[in-house]
């Protein structure tokens, strides 16, 4: 309420409000003064309010008083309930957790205020959860409230948390959140088998590494606590079988590591164990984290294929053996209970399995052809045995047959069968060491000896000295050798082997004398160099050679460049005006030569083609007085060349070589008949120019000048 002193209740006051919510959310009774409120006021959305209020004078609107502010404060009362912004929540704990372990903290917010009485006050509970959980009231805090819960018992909780204000008394506003826990696994359950003893079936056939049978242990536990390791306890068959574990189902796989054999053995019993991999010290008081059961593998029989004695054999012959001797036998047997025969064969592959048979039923290997040593040393061939009762199921051995030597060739010497000895040798000097080889198979310890023969022992010239060791000197027995006398020594060595029958062959060995310096390297042993000056050496023999090469060199160039000089005098320059070029190697008449070709029969197509002379000699200058072509011929110039052409094709006569014809004929008709000179018959000083004033204005200009020519010759006669 508003009230003046200048306000006597009279009606000439009038009170005026303005500020935060005046006219909307407060009003004024312009008269009393009075201030109401219009609408619900809520002091979480605007906890108070600044008003200015004022006393006019109602006739003359003028103040009465100054403007005064004042405040009016929104009271708080309990009309919010306590929320929870961030649930619901999801929380985790370890299973067996101890009672106190700490799962959560939840937070209630209340939005009444909290300075003014207990309505901001908030209490929290658990309307649901209990007994296994528990709540701070005061801070929210959820933690276990039971010892050893068991996550295989069971695994989710749900909690009901009540958070009320006003302290939780009675009149209080509530709200409510849930919280969602797990209990985490931990390694609390050893794996155990569901039975103590597995039996299995397993064909006496199965593959070794092949899966014979699968047992499993059951954990539990979660995730990587229960993974499970497999063992075989060793005893018995455990060395024949191996455990190993499948990572998805947990499964333990029991593998063959050796073959079965259920002649030899048809069951089998050992102990498998499963343990944890990852074990949790807190739990070791409760007992050993593994199991054991027992398997039991019983071998089931199944038909198989015959069974060899040995897994390969070895067998020996002489080569030369007669055809269907017997080396060896195989021998196989059926090892299942109803016993059956056996055939055995060949397993042939290339044309050498041809050279043994084998007997069906004994199973005995002889010879088919003759065996070299030679020629192969060793065959390898494989034998098949099936069953009679059964003949698809087969089994494979190999076969190796050696082929033993028999002394039938005589030793060799070895390379080389040529040496050399110096002009200087001296007596009992070694110009050379020999071994022997022999083609067959030499035992161990065999010898061969070396000795010249007999007709060369009583020579002077050399002699063999046996080393006993499969090894023999070559010695000379004179002082000095001449290549003058003789360049060539024939020496024949005979060796004989150790075996039987002894075997000897005589080797003609070829000693060449050379000449060497007082070293005794090897200078030449060519027979031109005997003939050659002693003091000429080998460089200077290169180097007279190389001179030689060098002159020969320059003969031919200087050959090429004088045909090539030549060549180039016979062509004729572009410019040559004569009429007549003909171009020829052989050497002609000069320019007067005109007869080498008949130009005249070019010229004229009335030449008589007898009226020939001869190419070969220079012909005498004839003159003939001058001559118009005729005028009545008027052949065309094409058939005429064509003609020509052709004439000049067939003419046996003509010159081998190649020619240059030029073929001017100008053809009937001309006034001026032809200006050719080599058509002309007279030579030039016999020739009268006078007739070129009477071709008309056109020869004027060559008329004048032919004639001042003629006019101003001091060698003319006139």
């Amino acid at each position: 309420k508003l009230h003046s002193d200048l306000d006597k209740g009279v009606g000439t006051v009038k009170y005026t409000l303005s500020g935060d919510g005046a006219g909307t959310v407060f009003t004024i009774d312009e008269t009393t003064g009075d201030i109401h409120a219009i609408r619900s006021l809520d002091r979480e959305e605007k906890p108070f309010y600044t008003l200015r209020a004022q006393a006019v004078d109602v006739d003359t609107k003028k103040p009465l008083e100054p403007e005064s502010e004042f405040i009016i404060k929104v009271q708080d009362i309990n009309d919010n309930e306590p929320k929870f912004l961030d649930g619901p929540y999801v929380a985790s704990v370890p299973e067996m957790s101890p009672v106190g372990a700490y799962v959560l903290q939840v937070k209630a917010t209340d939005a009444d205020d909290p300075t003014y009485g207990n309505s901001a006050r908030v209490v929290y509970s658990i309307l649901q959860g209990q007994p296994y959980f528990s709540i701070d009231p005061k801070t929210g805090v959820i933690r276990t409230a039971l010892p050893n819960m068991d996550r295989e018992v069971k695994e989710q909780y749900q909690v009901l948390i009540q958070a009320k204000d006003m302290g939780g008394q009675l009149g209080g506003l509530a709200g409510t959140t849930t919280v969602n826990i797990t209990l985490t696994d931990v390694n609390d359950n050893p794996p155990r088998f569901p039975k103590s003893i597995f039996h299995l079936k397993v064909p006496e056939s199965s593959h070794v590494g092949s899966a014979i049978g699968r047992i499993r242990a059951v954990d539990p536990d979660f995730g990587k606590n229960a993974e499970i390791e497999y063992n075989i306890v060793p005893g018995d068959g455990g060395n024949l079988f191996e455990i190993t574990t499948d990572e998805n189902t947990q499964e333990g796989v029991i593998k063959l590591k050796k073959p079965l054999d259920f002649e030899t053995k048809k069951a089998y019993t050992f102990k498998v164990e499963a343990s944890n991999l990852h074990l949790d010290h807190r739990f070791h008081s409760v007992g050993p984290f593994k199991d054991t059961a027992t398997v039991k593998i019983n071998v089931l029989d199944m038909d198989e294929p015959p069974v060899f004695s040995k897994p390969m054999y070895t067998m020996e012959v002489y080569e030369d053996t007669p055809v269907g001797t017997i080396i060896g036998a195989v021998t196989a047997q059926d090892l299942d209970a109803g016993s059956s025969s056996v055939r055995y064969f060949i397993d042939w592959k290339n044309d050498v399995d041809s050279y043994f048979t084998i007997d069906a039923t004994e199973g005995t290997i002889a010879t088919n052809e003759l065996l070299d040593r030679e020629s192969t040393a060793q065959y390898n061939f494989s034998i098949l045995a099936s069953k009679v009762s059964n003949p698809l199921l087969t089994s494979k051995v190999n076969v190796i047959v050696n082929v033993l030597d028999v002394n039938e060739f005589p030793p060799e010497i070895s390379v080389p069968y040529e040496t050399s000895v110096c002009e200087n040798a001296k007596p009992g000097q070694v110009i050379q060491t020999v071994t022997a080889a022999d083609k067959d198979l030499s035992p161990a310890g065999q010898r061969f000896s070396f000795r010249l023969s007999a007709e060369a022992s009583n020579k002077p010239n050399f002699t063999v000295h046996d080393y006993r060791n499969n090894t023999a000197g070559i010695e000379t027995r004179r002082n000095g050798y001449s290549r003058r006398q003789q360049e060539l020594y024939f020496l024949p060595v005979v060796i004989e082997d150790s075996s039987y029958p002894v075997q000897s062959s005589t080797n003609t060995m070829t000693i060449r004398v050379c000449r060497c310096d007082s070293d005794g390297t090897i200078l030449s042993c060519n027979v031109e160099a005997i003939f050659l000056p002693v003091g000429l050496s080998t460089g200077a023999l290169i180097a007279i050679l190389l001179c030689i090469v060098i002159l020969l060199v320059i003969v031919v160039l200087y050959v090429a460049l004088r045909r090539q000089k030549k060549k180039d005098t016979l062509m004729t320059s572009k410019e040559d005006i004569r009429d007549n070029v003909i171009h020829y190697d052989d050497e002609g008449g000069g320019e007067e030569d005109t007869q080498a070709f008949d130009i005249g029969a070019l010229r004229n197509p009335k030449v008589i083609e007898d009226n020939k002379m001869r190419r070969d000699i220079k012909p005498d200058t004839l003159r003939f007085p001058r001559q118009r072509p005729p005028v009545e011929d008027n052949t065309d110039i094409r058939d005429f060349i064509h003609q020509r052409l052709q004439e000049n094709d067939g003419d046996p006569t003509a010159p081998p070589y190649d020619s240059l014809a030029t073929y001017a004929y100008e053809g009937n008709g001309s006034v001026a008949e032809s200006l050719s000179s080599i058509d002309s018959l007279t030579t030039e000083a016999d020739q009268d120019y006078d007739y070129l004033s009477d071709w008309g204005p056109r020869f004027k200009i060559l008329a004048d000048m032919f004639g001042e020519e003629e006019s101003y010759n001091p060698d003319k006669v006139t």
